[in-house]
């Protein structure tokens, strides 16, 4: 386990500890499916916990609240997983790829770091939370020399009708070139450039943007073609492509200008 910075009582870390792991599966099972809406198996249901066969190869970034928990049971306020292409190749493939093709997304230099299971326990949406969490990517880009990074990034609720607007604008105005394009599996796939780009009103569309993805967009970050319901998740999924030389330079300096010198945890 490495600690990579600190706030107050807050301390990120880059992880594969078991228990840590644990803290951050059982704080994505209250999120996703406790406050969100998401439909557990009998299993995840029972244990309170939200796990995949993923978890095991990615590398994970959680936020620590030292003022509760201990060692043995870490108290894991904020999390992510990060999974490098490499790493998935041998084992499947990385999670994108079950609702995703990503044959077309190609990156010329570095690894393809693939985002996921991202969630903050509601009283820490304060912002410092998600701040660590952009220091955490920000030192993993530079340590595992990433290109680009991707991910499914969800619309709450599964109704594409509701939908439309959103979906339409985020397909009329980053929608990703050739060669960066993932596109929604042929059974899956959901249509959407659903309106016509004059029937579209940017401003009701972009506060149905959840502010994750609309902090991606402001990146740099484009999305692929198509989108998939998930129903497990009760979301609408589209595909976030980033490639990391679109990243401003406004947030490569705000993550790494204060980050201080990684140093080792127990």
């Amino acid at each position: 386990m490495t600690t990579l910075a600190r706030a107050n009582h807050l301390e990120l870390r880059l992880t594969r500890d078991a228990a840590a792991i644990e803290a951050a599966q059982r704080l994505r099972y209250r999120v996703f499916y406790e406050e969100m809406g998401a439909v557990p198996s009998p299993a995840a249901r029972a244990a309170r916990i939200d796990r995949d066969q993923f978890d095991e190869l990615a590398d994970h970034l959680v936020v620590l609240d030292l003022e509760r928990g201990s060692a043995r049971e870490p108290c894991v306020v904020g999390c992510y997983r990060m999974l490098r292409e490499s790493v998935a190749r041998a084992r499947g493939g990385l999670y994108t790829a079950r609702e995703f093709d990503l044959s077309g997304v190609r990156c010329a230099s570095g690894e393809i770091l693939e985002l996921g299971r991202s969630c903050v326990e509601p009283e820490y949406r304060t912002g410092a939370v998600m701040q660590l969490l952009g220091r955490g990517i920000a030192d993993y880009i530079d340590r595992h020399r990433v290109g680009l990074m991707l991910g499914c990034a969800s619309l709450p609720g599964t109704d594409v009708e509701a939908a439309s607007m959103v979906l339409s604008f985020l397909h009329h105005n980053v929608l990703a070139p050739e060669g960066l394009r993932p596109r929604a599996l042929a059974d899956r796939f959901v249509p959407t450039d659903r309106m016509a780009p004059q029937a579209i009103d940017p401003r009701v569309a972009l506060k149905q943007i959840p502010p994750l993805l609309k902090a991606y967009l402001r990146m740099g970050g484009m999305i692929g073609e198509g989108a998939v319901i998930d129903h497990e998740f009760n979301t609408i999924d589209v595909c976030l492509v980033l490639p990391t030389e679109r990243v401003q330079a406004s947030y490569q300096r705000h993550y790494r200008q204060h980050r201080p010198r990684t140093a080792a945890a127990a």
